[in-house]
């Protein structure tokens, strides 16, 4: 089960953290990943990260505003979001992957979060 938290509305401009809590898997043997779901578009990756953190992937409409890390004792991944856009709005999921590889691809992971709502006002 992933628990995703940190929904909120803010300027754009602002920052927000996203936290999303794992729990009946082993997570230290899970890839990580944070995608997004804008209204009337299709779901699209945001970021991943491995199972140690050493390797991360970020999509281009983010790269340098966002960093996801990961908390193996916490069982738990973040995404730190910075200079938020309007662009940026949108429902965040987070997802496990029971594999090694980092991946953009969301059909390649196995569990996901409920999600959580981030409005960005221009």
């Amino acid at each position: 089960q992933l628990q995703a938290s940190g929904r909120g509305l803010v300027q754009a401009g602002g920052s927000l953290r996203l936290s999303c809590a794992a729990s009946g898997l082993t997570f230290n043997k899970n890839v990580m990943g944070w995608f997004r779901q804008a209204p009337g578009k299709e779901r699209e990756f945001v970021a991943t990260i491995s199972w140690a953190g050493f390797n991360t992937d970020y999509a281009d409409s983010v790269k340098g505003r966002f960093t996801i890390s990961r908390d193996n004792a916490k069982n738990s991944v973040y995404l730190q979001m910075n200079s938020l856009k309007p662009e940026d709005t949108a429902v965040y999921y987070c997802a496990a992957r029971g594999r090694a590889s980092i991946i953009r691809l969301g059909s390649e992971y196995d569990y996901w979060g409920q999600g959580t709502l981030v409005t960005v006002s221009s």
